[in-house]
């Protein structure tokens, strides 16, 4: 098949290695990348693979794809690219939708205090993360886990399944109406990183779980940083 593989991070690179791995023809649409994010520019520079760091909505399509993977991509894909390959789109996103659609959504999970979350390939449609569903699977919250942790637990549990979903959609399987309790969550830190003083102790510890994911910015108390509970507890006691 055509495929167009909009990817970034290692994720990316993983969907790009099982496309060629099953033959497929690829252009990849990606980001540049910092240093402790794997590229997928430089994966494809390495195996001989065309790419862009373009928007793919706002460029010229090299081909008309069969089918279009969207594998943490950070551009919104516009309706005319969606139409393009008939509907035949679909988006890997880390929660069991229609809860938690839009950023930051295992974040916000350990923030609520679930003790489940998951991954959800869709239907790319219009709305933001509203298609149908192709699969679900559900991961279990530790008491123990990171943002950072359970983001990768989350993505590496879901790119065993990323070859089934491709099949489905190749197959003509429609996918099936979300169904559930929706919720949205918009890009940025929750609360700013700040450890609010009125929060109670349990909400206080899942947050600052929830911020850890290196390099980016740990939560934050009175102006101090905090990475973990004793930290917390410490400034509490000047």
């Amino acid at each position: 098949m055509n495929v167009i593989l909009c990817g970034y991070n290692w994720t990316g690179c993983k969907a790009l290695k099982m496309l060629l791995e099953e033959g497929h023809n690829v252009f990849v649409y990606t980001h540049e990348s910092p240093y402790f994010i794997p590229s997928l520019a430089n994966y494809c520079r390495d195996l001989g693979i065309p790419f862009t760091t373009n928007d793919i909505s706002k460029s010229e399509i090299p081909f008309i794809p069969d089918i279009i993977c969207s594998i943490y991509y950070r551009y919104i894909i516009k309706e005319h690219v969606i139409n393009m390959c008939k509907g035949r789109i679909f988006n890997l996103h880390p929660s069991l939708l229609p809860a938690y659609k839009g950023c930051g959504s295992v974040t916000w999970a350990i923030i609520n205090g679930e003790t489940t979350c998951g991954f959800s390939y869709h239907y790319i449609n219009s709305g933001i993360d509203t298609g149908r569903i192709i699969l679900q699977k559900e991961v279990e919250i530790e008491d123990f886990d990171f943002q950072s942790t359970l983001y990768t637990r989350v993505m590496f549990t879901a790119m065993n399944y990323f070859k089934e979903a491709l099949k489905l959609v190749a197959n003509g399987f429609q996918g099936i109406e979300q169904e559930g309790t929706s919720s949205y969550y918009k890009r940025g830190s929750p609360f700013n990183g700040i450890i609010d003083d009125n929060w109670n102790e349990a909400l206080r510890k899942r947050f600052i779980r929830a911020m850890i994911n290196p390099p980016y910015p740990v939560a934050t108390f009175r102006n101090n940083e905090v990475r973990s509970y004793n930290d917390l507890e410490d400034l509490n006691k000047k």
